[in-house]
């Protein structure tokens, strides 16, 4: 099993299935779907090996590839997972065979249509994939930026909206502005690294330059270093106020596509925050804390009031997302073990919540024909199952405990508390924003009587509910025990916190406000 490079055929699997089901004749629509579905489940099947060799207490990184890619810019193909690399290609792993099934019958009437989605779609995994495992900085860079080309026809090839292309486009620019802004500073990078020897992009070669102080930069390029990465993250995760993109793409683009883009491809920006902005500018990133954190929590309260406010119903998802993100961006950017470990979590359990309820919500869309709140009415009276699957992922959206979110969310607020107490009370109020509009949606679309136009919509059908039920087990399940989970992140996040030589602050009590000092007590009561 050592002797096999499991991370690269983790991600040449999705790209070969790509790569196979172009070849696939027009005409054989089907069988395009069965082997994107196949090659989904395979890269699944490759994740699982991957896992289960894993070892939380071992290495930090583990399945370590490394080869020479272009000697000259000491630029190298090399590939390493640590725990909260694992979690994300499990959710990324995960959730695409869900999708591939969800999106059955999208693709278009086009000759090649569904050929060119399944493809398009694998393609993405598989840039997704290496983004997360690659331990070079230029291979995760390129990565970064390639996996928008296909998104960008995603959206605007097989969107179902009227606005899809200029969706298309927004998405594009908004994100190649910010890969040009990161272009520099990997450039940046990499004259640095050569001022003391041969420069490289080796991730482990540069953060052990920078923990040893063998760098020796002005700390002032170093923070506009910084800012080049972070820049692109903040475009990608999105961070506010860099979201405008976001709800367009999210809106036009199919429910499938809607899931891709939230729950998989904008978890590159959120983990390379953790990753590459905490670790290779430790300083910087301590400097920079108190604003990244008060724009996270900026956009979660911004997020929850606009989702509010939504006439569309796919649109209030979308703000949801944009809310959820400040929450995972603030934990990493508090530099607390609880924070950073409650963020990665974050990460896996939000891509499944905001799965369910986006693909949820698609299926009802696509019955009514209508994204309009306002038309709906009654649903759970003829749909029963779909109104009560869509109360369980709404449920966890707002982090109902017992449900996955929850976690996640606790811990995040319970390492900002430890920091900054005043941006945990902000964020603590968007428990609340997020109970009023997820119970006004659920109570305006599915309750009361049935509205017209409604007395037709049928129930979830068995291709529905095979992709809805993983789903709604994972919420239950993460909810209840998310131990198995949690033993792969601590570790990581242990590593991270010692590499950006952060520790968690000391609990303390305020002047003032100590209990007296009192006599002891005895068995014959207190001394007078």
């Amino acid at each position: 099993m050592s002797n096999v490079p499991w991370l690269s055929v983790l991600w040449l699997v999705p790209l070969a299935g790509a790569a196979l089901v172009i070849l696939v004749p027009p005409g054989l629509r089907q069988l395009a779907k069965w082997i994107g579905l196949a090659f989904g489940l395979l890269t699944l099947a490759v994740a699982v090996v991957i896992t289960a060799g894993f070892k939380a207490g071992g290495p930090t990184y583990q399945f370590v590839e490394s080869h020479s890619w272009i000697p000259s810019f000491g630029a190298g193909y090399t590939l390493g997972v640590d725990g909260i690399a694992v979690v994300l290609v499990l959710l990324t792993v995960v959730l695409i065979p869900v999708l591939q099934v969800a999106g059955w019958n999208d693709g278009g009437e086009r000759t090649r249509g569904v050929h060119a989605y399944i493809a398009l779609t694998l393609a993405i995994e598989s840039m997704v994939l290496v983004s997360v495992i690659a331990l070079d900085v230029l291979l995760f860079y390129v990565f970064f930026e390639a996996m928008l080309i296909p998104m960008y026809f995603l959206i605007g090839g097989f969107g179902q909206g009227s606005g899809r292309s200029r969706a298309a486009v927004k998405f594009l620019l908004y994100n190649l502005f910010g890969g040009l802004i990161m272009l520099a500073a990997v450039i940046g990078l990499y004259v640095v690294t050569a001022k003391h020897g041969a420069g490289t992009f080796d991730f482990r070669a540069i953060v052990d330059a920078v923990q040893h102080g063998r760098l020796g930069v002005d700390p002032a390029v170093l923070k506009a270093l910084f800012l080049g990465f972070m820049f692109a993250f903040a475009i990608k995760a999105p961070l506010w106020p860099f979201h405008r993109w976001l709800p367009d793409a999210c809106v036009e683009a199919t429910p499938a596509t809607a899931v891709l883009i939230t729950a998989v491809m904008d978890k590159v920006g959120t983990f390379g925050m953790l990753r590459y902005c905490l670790q290779l500018f430790p300083d910087a990133s301590t400097y920079f804390r108190p604003l990244i954190v008060t724009l996270a929590i900026i956009g979660v309260i911004y997020g929850a009031i606009v989702a509010i406010g939504q006439k569309d119903m796919m649109r209030l998802i979308a703000y949801t997302s944009i809310s959820h993100f400040g929450f995972i961006i603030a934990g990493i950017f508090v530099m607390t073990s609880q924070g950073q470990s409650g963020s990665t979590l974050y990460m896996l359990n939000h891509g499944i919540s905001t799965a369910a309820v986006f693909l949820i919500a698609g299926f009802l869309v696509t019955r009514r024909g209508s994204r309009l709140i306002a038309d709906y009415g009654g649903v759970q009276k003829v749909a029963p199952v779909l109104a009560g699957t869509f109360l369980v992922a709404g449920m966890a959206t707002l982090s109902l405990p017992g449900l996955a979110p929850f976690v996640s969310e606790f811990l995040v607020l319970l390492g900002t508390f430890n920091r900054y107490w005043l941006a945990g009370a902000f964020g603590v109020t968007a428990l609340v924003l997020a109970a009023i509009y997820m119970l006004w949606l659920y109570q305006r679309v599915m309750t009361g009587p049935v509205a017209a136009g409604n007395e037709k919509i049928t129930d979830l059908k068995a291709r529905e509910l095979l992709v809805i039920a993983p789903l709604i087990a994972l919420l239950i399940g993460l909810g209840v025990y998310p131990k198995p989970v949690l033993e792969l992140i601590n570790p990581a996040v242990a590593n991270t916190m010692t590499t950006i030589g952060q520790h968690d602050p000391a609990p303390s009590v305020p002047p003032g406000t100590a209990a007296p000092d009192r006599a002891p007590r005895t068995a014959e009561g207190p001394h007078r």
